[in-house]
């Protein structure tokens, strides 16, 4: 009912920058928050940025100052900006959306993108 479609990711070298996009489509009556999450094989997925409904951002202690998300104007598109990427960034990065879905009565979503690889090295 809710489909995410993630683009951008690929092969940078340290110091470079990617921009990675995530359009949510589908039956959503509202969205309250649009995130970013990234996993290597050893690790869980951890959140790397999100931005709520009211334009509120938050950002793990690893990336502020080089990531930066954002969406669009109709609020169904996010994004991350990443700059001075560094060999630890590499990561499957997951796009996360949480919402309601139309509908009598509203029922909660909670949808993941089918994420994207990006590698960081030289």
């Amino acid at each position: 009912q809710v489909q995410l479609v993630e683009s951008g990711g690929g092969l940078v070298q340290p110091g470079g920058s990617l921009r990675l996009s995530c359009a949510a489509s589908g039956s959503i009556f509202r969205i309250s928050a649009m995130g970013w999450y990234r996993q290597t094989p050893t690790n869980e997925r951890d959140l790397v940025a999100v931005i709520t409904s009211g334009g509120s951002t938050n950002y793990a202690d690893s990336v502020k100052g080089r990531f930066t998300i954002s969406r669009d104007n109709a609020k169904t598109t996010v994004y991350l900006q990443m700059n001075s990427l560094k060999p630890e960034d590499t990561a499957v990065y997951y796009c996360n959306v949480k919402g309601a879905l139309l509908g009598t009565p509203l029922m909660n979503f909670n949808s993941w993108g089918q994420g994207t690889q990006v590698t960081v090295s030289s």
